[in-house]
């Protein structure tokens, strides 16, 4: 897969040479969760408690401030970019992928959540990328660590979001209207021809919407059906924690400690069209079996 060399520098340099500061400590070894009443999650010998005072607010919303300033800024000037490459709109791809490195890292630096990434030699090839949503955190993570050469697909929804979603649009990734089905299919199916044509990477949400209490939610068949498209492996990427950092409805984010896990690739040359409800099931149920019992599905 075609990659930049400052692409792969920021993916591949880990976060804890710019952490180990007072807004978190460093996370060493294998990240392991164990929650009680969402209020607790423990790594290792660490203990990390929810502290809702009005001081952690204060510094929570300082860090969101600084996030969305500092994203105006490498919006702007990769909105810049994007002007001059209008004429070239897969290579508007590869560098709105490059923006996401830059700006997905920079917002994590800030935020200062500690992270473990593991399998990182999974996120380096061609393939399906696919991750469970949970948080806008999840968001952050995805845009940092996805390689250069990969087409997003969302909800149409997405050019509302500020600065990301017009950025989104403008580096030409792809949109779908998921109240229209005909129009759905198609949109896929033109993900499907862009990929092959262009020897691009995709990355999607397999649920559809983020979780609400970071549970996994059902697999839609969307992503299935783009791998029997395309052949490519599908890569899972597992996100943990990040529910618990950046709540849903709420602008508090918590020093809580993150894991992002890449799966070894599965391969699709096989696959067969009349099973595609087997392969959702097969990835619902790796996921269920790597998450921690609170993001797990509930029976």
């Amino acid at each position: 897969m075609e990659n930049s060399g400052g692409g792969a520098l920021l993916r591949n340099r880990r976060l804890e040479n710019f952490l180990g500061t007072n807004s978190g400590q460093r996370v060493e070894g294998t990240v392991k969760t164990d929650v009680k009443n969402e209020s607790e999650l423990r790594t290792g010998k660490d203990v990390y408690i929810d502290d809702d005072g009005w001081v952690s607010v204060i510094i929570s919303w300082i860090r969101i401030v600084t996030c969305f300033v500092s994203m105006m800024v490498t919006t702007f000037v990769w909105a810049l970019i994007m002007v001059v490459l209008i004429p070239w709109p897969y290579e508007r791809i590869r560098q709105g992928n490059i923006y996401g490195h830059v700006t997905g890292r920079m917002l994590m630096w800030i935020l200062g959540n500690p992270i473990k990434i593991e399998g990182a030699e999974y996120g380096k090839e061609r393939a399906i990328y696919i991750s469970n949503h949970a948080s806008p955190i999840d968001i952050f993570l995805i845009m940092w660590l996805t390689p250069t050469g990969t087409v997003g697909i969302a909800k149409k929804e997405i050019i509302w979001y500020p600065l990301f979603g017009q950025l989104y649009v403008l580096a030409n990734h792809l949109r779908i209207d998921r109240s229209n089905a005909t129009a759905a299919i198609e949109s896929m199916k033109e993900a499907a021809r862009a990929v092959v044509k262009n020897n691009l990477s995709l990355i999607i949400f397999p649920e559809g919407t983020r979780s609400k209490t970071g549970r996994l939610l059902p697999f839609k068949k969307g992503f299935v059906h783009l791998a029997l498209q395309t052949r490519l492996p599908i890569v899972p990427v597992v996100m943990t924690g990040t529910h618990l950092a950046w709540r849903n409805g709420g602008l508090h984010v918590r020093p809580t400690p993150l894991a992002v896990k890449y799966l070894p690739p599965i391969s699709t040359e096989n696959w067969k069209v009349d099973k595609v409800g087997d392969y959702v099931k097969l990835l619902h149920n790796l996921y269920a079996e790597h998450l921690p019992e609170t993001q797990r599905p509930l029976p």
